[in-house]
């Protein structure tokens, strides 16, 4: 009997590979014999970059770099020679984690840092560049980390405008002469959840700027920013931004990334499927055994499990979930194509029990799980 083990974590709690552990240890106690493939997943949020290395196999690069507001800072990306293959998280350099709360301000937030994280990684000789757009404290459509690799943005008297969002308004023309020759023989994928367009109600500024420290007033000036510049996209590279779905993402770097790097948008659980070669894996297979730390209704918009579902409906895959607790009644769990659940709350004490010795109770649920196979 094969087995695959594809759990995201369950935050604060564990993390996706010691639910693997945890589940292995509690089916071989039942059924030693038994195979089983370890495959963690994660969705492009917190965690990623530990279940991205597990597939890297990459060491850890740190240096300093410009943070949001252009102070040095020092930021940290994967880099696997063997594949030549970079994973970098914009929040490392340009995300709201690097700030108070009293300290965002998007209008004033550059992007400038992650572009430098880039710079390296093809310094370094990256063929392929996996970059995650979560978490941004910016909101400058990108123009900062496109100066870092050598883009010019210039006002109408032919001068660069320092790469903020506050002077998105003032370009007039996009400069590619100088861009960085290597940049055209890297492949980038990008993880983008989101679907918003560049600007308007459903914009980069209206729907996420309040939340990164912008004014009413500032969100409306982004916004003109936003769709003015976006005239000047559509003149330097042929393309409408609003017919690009997840423009909008992380304060415009999703059309950023696709027009200034030629990067491919995916939802975060596919790109790590992919780097997992998860569909191949696992073939064959009687059981998936995935889960989070919480299964409600968010977990079918883009989510991990969702993720392992689609594959495993493909191929006949029979799914298991262990999650930490469950919003969800037994109908909606069954059809949504899960064929058993346990959780950790159903067996704990209290919350805090569940969380604290979250590894020892999912090996009891394995164990529970491996005598009716």
């Amino acid at each position: 009997m094969k087995i695959v083990l594809a759990p995201d974590k369950f935050k604060n709690s564990l993390t996706g590979l010691d639910f693997c552990k945890a589940v292995e240890d509690g089916l071989k106690i039942i059924k030693p014999n038994i195979e089983i493939l370890k495959l963690p997943l994660a969705d492009g949020g917190d965690g990623t970059i530990e279940v991205v290395n597990y597939y890297l196999h990459g060491k850890v690069i740190n240096l300093e770099v410009n943070n949001p507001f252009f102070n040095p800072i020092l930021a940290s990306y994967l880099y696997a020679e063997t594949s030549k293959t970079a994973f970098i998280e914009m929040a490392e350099a340009s995300g709201v984690k690097l700030l108070k709360k009293e300290q965002f301000d998007c209008i004033n937030a550059t992007t400038f840092g992650t572009g430098e994280m880039i710079s390296d990684a093809i310094k370094k000789g990256a063929e392929t560049i996996i970059l995650g757009i979560g978490g941004s404290a910016t909101n400058d459509c990108g123009i900062g980390m496109a100066t870092a690799l050598g883009y010019q943005f210039l006002d109408a008297n032919g001068k660069e405008v320092k790469p903020i969002g506050r002077y998105l308004s003032d370009i007039v023309t996009i400069n590619v002469a100088k861009v960085n020759p290597k940049l055209k023989d890297v492949k980038f994928r990008v993880a983008c959840d989101v679907s918003n367009p560049l600007y308007g109600k459903n914009g980069a500024a209206y729907i996420y700027a309040k939340q990164k420290g912008a004014t009413n007033e500032e969100i409306e000036l982004l916004d003109k920013g936003l769709e003015g510049f976006s005239k000047v996209i559509q003149q330097t590279f042929h393309i409408n931004p609003q017919t690009i779905k997840g423009a909008g993402a992380a304060g415009g770097m999703g059309i950023a990334s696709k027009l200034f790097l030629k990067g491919e948008l995916q939802p975060g659980i596919e790109l790590i499927k992919n780097l997992a070669n998860f569909d191949s894996n696992i073939e064959n297979a009687d059981w998936i055994i995935t889960g989070e730390g919480n299964l409600d209704e968010q977990t079918f918009s883009g989510k991990t499990i969702q993720g392992v579902l689609g594959s495993a409906k493909e191929k006949q895959i029979k799914v298991a979930a262990f999650c930490g607790h469950s919003d969800l009644d037994e109908s909606d769990i069954s059809a949504f194509g899960i064929h058993y659940i346990d959780t950790v709350t159903k067996h704990s004490k209290t919350l805090t029990d569940a969380m604290e010795n979250g590894f020892y109770y999912v090996k009891e649920i394995s164990k529970i799980f491996a005598k009716k196979l």
